[in-house]
């Protein structure tokens, strides 16, 4: 490079030319991981459109793990039963669209100390909180105490940002890439 940053005379930078591709539930390549200069054993490797295609409408598979955090891939399907969280969670929706109804508990039915979200049992008492419309790339706040509940009348897939909980299924044997 010459002092005014650009390149020397008679050289360039070659440009790279990418293309970026969205999967979806009806069209994803699984992938994989290719490494550079790594041992494999470090690595796994899962595709949320792959488990979403294998999962049960509104099954919460573990797909990344951070301590007790972790990402659930969830098929949007139908309706899902009402759940409430001790702690906040998000909810992104990877594919189609999802409706989002939110109420303010009157009293919780969770235990002390309980982590990940619980079916909530019939309908939830308490003010409407308001509802949102989730479309691919949008992400909603899942308030801690608040009851929500899930539509999708198209099969969509979202990933959900939480603390493990007793609803959390882990599959890794099943779902991870290894050597």
């Amino acid at each position: 490079m010459g002092a005014s940053g650009n390149p020397a005379a008679g050289g360039g930078v070659e440009q790279a030319s990418y293309t970026t591709r969205f999967g979806s539930l009806n069209s994803f390549d699984k992938g994989g991981v290719e490494l550079v200069n790594d041992d494999a054993r470090h690595y796994a490797f899962s595709n949320v459109f792959d488990v979403a295609s294998r999962s049960k409408p509104w099954e919460k598979v573990a797909v990344g793990k951070n301590m007790e955090y972790v990402l659930e891939a969830v098929r949007a399907e139908g309706i899902s039963e009402w759940r409430t969280a001790a702690h906040d969670e998000f909810a992104v929706c990877l594919d189609g669209e999802v409706t989002l109804d939110l109420v303010k508990l009157n009293s919780s039915p969770l235990a002390e100390g309980s982590e990940g979200s619980v079916a909530i049992d019939g309908e939830p008492v308490g003010p409407r909180m308001g509802r949102v419309f989730l479309k691919r790339g949008h992400q909603a706040l899942l308030p801690a105490g608040a009851a929500y509940r899930f539509t999708a009348t198209v099969t969509g897939v979202m990933l959900i940002q939480t603390i493990a909980g007793p609803d959390t299924q882990f599959r890794w044997a099943e779902i991870c890439q290894t050597v």
